[in-house]
């Protein structure tokens, strides 16, 4: 493996990412409306830039889908009330320039850029953006089931249906340019959790046209509405094309702010790591992301330009307790302590990536030093299954096909070494793989017989809750986890202010966590994109908030 110091690091978040930048604490008004350069006259982007890509998207409704190349897409299309900075994670204006909280912390009123339009041509204002929350808000239970993807209840809580549960409480106009959002209680991360690509702002005009609630399609093995397969936003790209081997983007000539250097954007699947790099090698790409380890070196022998991203990610074994005898501790704990995560990260993560006993990065606040780990042990494994009364019954393990992702780069091989280790302590393990595209994540994150399975989460925002929260804050079916003590507390230090207090209530759940075994969290990932000689600078982002407009090409 390269040594670190040949690689190009292009992002540091450093301490800055331990730090919650809320833009507002109580009463105090957000950032003032930034102005863009006037130093020269807007130059008409020309460019075509073809970006390799590990797997189409499963949808561009983001509201919808919680798959990172969706969002890879819908980031350029749709922009929320607030965005996020890449160096700091600070909330920045986007859509609202400027905001403030009152009430203690119960009312946001954001005030909207001025003269903005939808690709579509219809303005936005205060109207549309409630139109979106109040969509999000009253989300039908029977949609809900058909796409476990939704943000919403991971954030909020609960929607319409259970008013009482949910922290979202309404959306008013207050004029056409000033919105005001309100709270059922306080929560700290509010801000932050605005920045999440799901809670990007819609056409209402094309959400009616395309009926973007009826999920009546199938795409790529989800069920998907018309409106996922042409979003209409606000963002620096219009939706272009979409075809089984490419999918474009164009930049939208009415955009309020920089368009930068690209006029096309092309994102091409190519779902073998070997394949993507040979596209770029060959010219038929300008990037792609999620360099794997194995060709990592060949790419810097060649001279390859490679931007590493710093952990932000977790990769883990999900286990589903809802089938037997995964309910029992003791057979929870001899499977975290079968896995060897030193051979794991060693064979299939870039180098560097670090070994992960719980679900919180190590630079957020409420990473738990001390958080109970089982370790490496086969033998003690053994002795916890007799203990448990194993008999040797049949574990299903689901496992992805075709795919790569920030925090998994190499899903076979890492299944099949896991697996391994699983059946060397004594588990019957039957492989149950499936095609990412062919509806993985609706498997794994909806109720069955499965019995484990590989995935991550990848942080969208500076916040412990960011990770605790939409994985252990409620029931899943992913996990079949419910442990009302446990959502109590998330509940409780997501409306704690910032400081110690919130650190030492988010480090108690960590520990809590980590001594139920609700899943085996294995590597805090490095993930990587390689760019050809046409690229000047990419902003790669460790939250992969990665705007094209900011890609800079060479003359």
């Amino acid at each position: 493996m390269a040594s670190s110091k040949m690689r190009r690091l292009s992002v540091q978040i450093g301490a800055a990412l331990a730090v919650l930048g809320l833009a507002a604490c109580t009463g105090t008004p957000g950032p003032a409306p930034a102005s863009p350069s006037t130093s020269t006259a807007p130059v008409e982007p020309t460019a075509t830039f073809n970006f390799g890509t590990a797997s189409m998207p499963l949808g561009l409704d983001p509201a919808m889908t919680a798959d990172s190349e969706s969002y890879r897409v819908t980031r350029q299309v749709l922009e929320g009330l607030v965005g996020v900075d890449g160096a700091t994670g600070e909330t920045t204006p986007l859509l609202a320039t400027e905001w403030k909280d009152s009430n203690n912390g119960l009312s946001y009123d954001f005030k909207l850029r001025s003269e903005v339009t939808f690709h579509d041509g219809t303005p936005l204002d205060a109207a549309a953006v409630c139109a979106n929350f109040n969509r999000w808000f009253t989300f039908p239970a029977a949609l809900r089931k058909q796409a476990p993807g939704i943000s919403f209840q991971g954030v909020f809580k609960a929607y319409s249906d259970e008013p009482v549960f949910s922290i979202f409480k309404d959306c008013k106009v207050v004029t056409a340019n000033d919105v005001q959002i309100n709270l059922t209680r306080p929560f700290t991360g509010f801000l932050q959790a605005l920045t999440l690509p799901a809670f990007a702002i819609s056409s209402p005009t094309a959400l009616e046209a395309q009926k973007a609630n009826v999920l009546d399609q199938t795409l790529n093995g989800q069920a998907v509405s018309a409106y996922a397969s042409h979003p209409v936003g606000t963002g620096p790209f219009a939706f272009s094309a979409w075809d089984g081997n490419k999918l474009s983007l164009t930049s939208y000539k009415g955009y309020w702010g920089n368009r930068g250097q690209i006029a096309t954007i092309n994102f091409i699947p190519y779902d073998r790591a070997e394949t993507r790099q040979q596209a770029l090698l060959d010219g038929k790409i300008d990037a792609y992301d999620l360099v794997t380890p194995g060709t990592f070196d060949q790419l810097v022998k060649k001279g390859v330009q490679i931007i590493q991203r710093d952990p932000f990610s977790v990769m883990y074994l999900g286990i589903n307790q809802a089938v037997a005898p995964l309910e029992k501790l003791e057979v929870r704990q001899a499977i975290e302590m079968a896995v060897d995560k030193e051979t794991l990260i060693r064979r299939f993560f870039i180098d560097n990536t670090a070994q992960a006993s719980q679900f919180v990065p190590p630079k957020l606040s409420g990473f738990n030093n001390n958080a109970p780990s089982l370790g490496y042990n086969p033998e003690k494994a053994k002795e916890l299954l007799e203990k448990a009364g194993y008999k040797g019954e049949e574990i299903k393990f689901y496992y992805p096909l075709n795919a790569t992702r920030a925090y998994m780069p190499t899903p076979e091989k890492i299944y099949a070494e896991i697996s391994r280790q699983l059946v060397a302590v004594g588990f019957n393990i039957k492989p149950v793989p499936v095609d990412w595209e062919g509806g993985y994540l609706q498997r794994v994150q909806s109720a069955g017989d499965r019995g484990l399975h590989l995935l991550g989460w990848n942080g969208s925002y500076a916040d412990a809750d960011n990770f605790l929260g939409p994985l252990f804050g409620e029931t899943r079916a992913e996990f079949g986890y419910a442990d009302s003590e446990v959502f109590h507390k998330i509940e409780r230090a997501r409306a704690m202010p910032d400081g110690d207090d919130r650190n030492a209530q988010y480090q108690a759940i960590n520990a809590e966590i980590a001594a139920s075994v609700p899943a085996v969290p294995i590597a805090f990932p490095i993930s990587a994109l390689a760019l050809s000689n046409k690229v000047e600078s990419y902003p790669a982002s460790p939250v992969l908030n990665e705007v094209f407009t900011n890609v800079r090409l060479k003359p």
